[in-house]
């Protein structure tokens, strides 16, 4: 069965062909309606399998119902009877993209005081925008860290039901923090406002409280903050938020209904709380020094340190309408940060990638792959980062960022050698996602079957 292509309307302006069964074949594309009817086969030139750490060649592969039933060599492993044949065998196969530090319903321009002007519903549908930008930047997982009034579970659902396209998301709801606190609290107005953020705790069992609201309303996994942050009005990147036993309450109570926590973490005191609170990951993680290196390998937690976007806060950011205090803090940081990264690497602690997008435009997420190479790592072990690392931090291994059988279809291509020019995954020419195709030779596909 062919591939038919076609131009679709985007918020880019792309033209559209005004054609009954190409207006529908987008509707398709754009609820996610369209199921895999039949077995895929495709063909891959080179195969960069981030389990193995090795490069495969001339892979076939076998997809049936949004998973690989078969792989082999194109020599030995035939093509089913009836199968779609994706020839990409002058493309660099690799695992689908996972970022595990997204606010898809945040924008970057919509900085500082800007921010207040925007509704639940007008960020929820935001997110459903950027979902798109997302998937067809090549990530088809993302872990959503922060999104008030639950607009990334519903997002997440509206994906899950095929009713709009996105990466698959795992999300944490409104984060659980202390008054006047990053993640947890709004401190941009004064306090005749009473402006109070929706899971603010000051002790232990109101933590509690509030993980369990959160997992009442289907979140997958817990945000919390243990340091000041670059956007929020009022705090320091250096000074903790939370008390040990706040922290180790949350982290009790997610655990025990089978949730993980991730801890937004600057400064180091707080970055050590977070630790040996028991959190999974540790969001920022700016300024580590020895001991919290070896506090994190020792613990197991793994590292999300975002690199790159610094770089477009520092350029766009004061048009975005970022706070003077928050571009202050964001020039503080960046270079501190980057060198504990390099630092974190060098002594082997677990790294996944996370670009906190929504700080930056949506769907320039593998901008940071460079950057992760720039500051110490191998385009490997970026590429690792990405997928197999991060699917072991989300307890998805040997179901996601794999491509052995098992593991779920999604998938990317890109033209060259990425273990030679990391910057070739800015711009993936195909894009699978559990089977169904969005982008084939660089077109956007009205009809994934």
């Amino acid at each position: 069965m062919a591939l038919i292509v076609a131009q679709i309307a985007d918020e880019e302006g792309l033209p559209m062909m005004f054609s009954r069964s190409l207006l529908l074949s987008a509707a398709m594309l754009a609820t996610g309606a369209i199921a895999q009817a039949q077995p895929v086969y495709v063909k891959a030139g080179s195969l960069v399998d981030p389990v193995s750490g090795k490069v495969l060649k001339d892979v076939a592969l076998v997809i049936d119902e949004g998973k690989v039933t078969a792989s082999g060599t194109q020599k030995t492993l035939k093509v089913p009877r009836g199968a779609t044949v994706i020839d990409l065998s002058d493309e660099t196969v690799l695992p689908g993209f996972i970022d595990m530090h997204t606010h898809l319903t945040s924008d970057p321009e919509d900085g500082g005081y800007a921010s207040l002007a925007l509704s639940d519903e007008r960020h929820a549908i935001k997110g459903v925008k950027n979902a798109r930008r997302t998937l067809l930047s090549g990530f088809t997982t993302v872990r959503n860290v922060g999104a008030g009034s639950y607009g990334d579970v519903a997002l997440r659902d509206a994906i899950n039901e095929g009713e709009v396209p996105g990466p698959r998301m795992y999300v944490s709801g409104p984060p659980v923090g202390i008054t006047g606190g990053h993640c947890s609290d709004r401190n941009l107005l004064p306090s005749e406002y009473a402006l109070k953020g929706e899971r603010v705790a000051n002790s232990p069992w109101e933590m509690r409280a509030q993980v369990r609201e959160n997992i009442k309303y289907g979140v997958d996994l817990i945000k919390t903050c243990s340091t000041g942050g670059v956007f929020s009005k009022g705090t320091a990147l250096g000074a903790a938020q939370g008390t040990l036993e706040e922290l180790t309450a949350v982290v009790d109570e997610a655990h025990a209904r089978g949730l993980k926590v991730a801890s937004h973490a600057h400064g180091t005191v707080g970055i050590r709380n977070a630790l040996l609170a028991g959190v999974d990951t540790i969001e920022h993680a700016s300024i580590l020094d020895d001991e919290t290196i070896a506090l994190a390998k020792e613990k197991g937690a793994y590292l999300s340190m975002d690199i790159y976007n610094t770089e477009y806060t520092l350029a766009e950011g004061e048009k975005n309408g970022v706070l003077p205090e928050s571009m202050d803090k964001e020039r503080s940081i960046s270079k501190i940060q980057r060198a504990s990264f390099t630092a974190a690497n060098k002594a082997g602690v677990k790294m996944v990638f996370g670009s906190d997008a929504g700080v930056y435009p949506h769907g320039d997420n593998p901008k940071q792959f460079s950057r992760m190479v720039q500051f110490g790592m191998t385009p490997m072990q970026a590429i690792t980062a990405a997928t197999a690392t991060a699917a072991e931090a989300l307890d998805k291994s040997g179901m996601l960022g794999c491509l052995d059988v098992g593991c779920a279809a999604d998938l990317v291509a890109v033209s060259g050698d990425p273990l030679k020019d990391i910057a070739i995954l800015e711009n993936v020419d195909f894009i699978m996602k559990a089977g169904h195709v969005y982008k084939q030779d660089g077109a956007i596909i009205a009809d994934p079957t």
